[in-house]
């Protein structure tokens, strides 16, 4: 299984996009701990090689991350990681 931020220039059959959102609440003793978001792009990651294997492909390409902090009026702030991309097989591998 591989993961890529680019295109792929081999024969390949698409097997869909998969999505993935990942957070986590910052605590109000630590409000600026942003190095969680370090923990966040792996846990989105293997969200999306698990997405990837659940439909039998060979990687994931396009990989496309978006980050977000949120805070709500009377809660603390969250980290927010988005993910996504296109789920591919090998035309000669399956």
């Amino acid at each position: 299984m591989f993961m890529s931020t680019g295109a792929f220039n081999q024969p390949h059959v698409i097997k869909g996009v998969a999505a993935v959102t990942c957070h986590t609440q910052l605590t109000s003793e630590k409000p600026d701990q942003f190095e969680l978001f370090d923990q966040l792009f792996d846990e989105a990651k293997q969200k999306l090689y698990q997405k990837a294997a659940a439909k039998n492909a060979d990687g994931i390409v396009d990989v496309s991350f978006n980050t977000e902090v949120v805070r709500m009026s009377v809660a603390p702030k969250f980290l927010i990681v988005h993910a996504y991309g296109t789920v591919i097989s090998l035309e000669n591998s399956k």
